[in-house]
């Protein structure tokens, strides 16, 4: 994009015309995306040094394919990538061959060493004694321990999407019995269908928060809700407070914004958040890109939906101009 009058370098959203679910994650001096494709593909994109805002031109690669046949073969769902200990960690959300949506479970694969583009073992399904229906988990790292928060039904039939929080022995288990974490009870978590999915961890000073996507996704209504850890114990449901409002919710102009991530510029002093959107309905969605800042209380403030074709500022530190 054009640089502005000042000389600085800005861009416009979107950052890519197509995409549901982006999951951004910093690599040093890079920024890794990574995404699953309609064939139930995984492709892992690095960025250009310090440059987030026209990440796609970077380099891609695929990571993963589901099997011809087995439990996760098709319906591959919001992947996200994280480090350990000198390995990367994919979890991912796959369905049988039959496409039975009953049938959606988490999955996490490792990588062999310390490249995010691998090659990777599958370590197969990550789950609690309920083995019930799973998608859109991610690590929560506390005071020392690690969780696996997700996006789950309470029995076995579809209607309600729960927040579920249970306690890992490692990046590839979980020890613990699953805790119902949240409900979709506002009204504003509740068009289309009651749900609450795509949670992401937000920590800063000391104070933690779970950033979560709500409504159905097919609706205009699509939002992000915010869970704020007020109590001691992260597996007390008690210990969390819910935002009395939606954290970030579409515009005229914007609608159904939501299920994305959270990073840091390249200087590390603004927080940036990347996500999808869209301009017309359901799921005809585009990626967005937009700062995020904090309130006096130590949440964060995620603002207002930039329009598409605004020209924003890039984020600090980074020289280029965005896509």
């Amino acid at each position: 994009m054009a640089d502005d009058t000042t000389g600085a370098p800005t861009f416009a959203n979107p950052v890519a015309d197509l995409g549901n679910d982006p999951y951004v994650v910093e690599d040093g001096d890079r920024y890794l995306m990574l995404e699953a494709r309609s064939n139930g593909e995984l492709w892992l994109t690095a960025s250009e040094p310090d440059n987030l805002t026209d990440l796609w031109s970077g380099t891609r690669q695929k990571i993963w394919e589901p099997a011809a046949l087995g439990p996760a073969c098709r319906d591959v769902w919001a992947p996200e990538i994280h480090h350990g200990d000198g390995t990367w960690f994919v979890y991912l959300a796959a369905t049988s061959c039959d496409g039975d949506n009953a049938n959606h479970r988490m999955y996490v694969l490792e990588s062999e060493g310390d490249d995010p583009f691998g090659p990777y073992v599958d370590h197969g399904q990550i789950t609690d004694e309920t083995d019930r229906w799973a998608i859109d988990g991610t690590v929560l790292d506390h005071e020392g321990q690690q969780f696996f928060v997700w996006s789950g039904w309470e029995g076995e039939v579809d209607g309600q999407q729960n927040l579920y929080i249970a306690q890992m022995d490692g990046p590839t288990s979980i020890s613990g019995p699953r805790v119902l974490l949240s409900e979709p009870t506002e009204e504003w978590e509740r068009q289309g269908m009651p749900v609450q999915e795509g949670p992401q961890v937000l920590e800063r000073d000391g104070a933690l928060h779970l950033v979560y996507s709500t409504s159905a996704s097919w609706t205009d209504d699509y939002a992000y809700g915010l869970l704020t850890l007020t109590g001691d114990d992260v597996l007390d449901p008690a210990s969390w407070t819910k935002s009395t409002e939606p954290a970030f919710s579409k515009t005229a102009d914007v609608l159904g914004p939501g299920h994305g991530s959270f990073v840091l510029s390249p200087d590390g002093q603004e927080g940036w958040m990347v996500y999808h959107a869209t301009r017309t309905d359901g799921w005809d969605r585009m990626i967005f890109a937009q700062r995020f800042t904090w309130g006096e209380d130590g949440t964060p403030d995620l603002g207002v939906p930039v329009p598409a074709d605004v020209e924003q500022a890039v984020p600090s530190g980074q020289v280029a101009a965005g896509r």
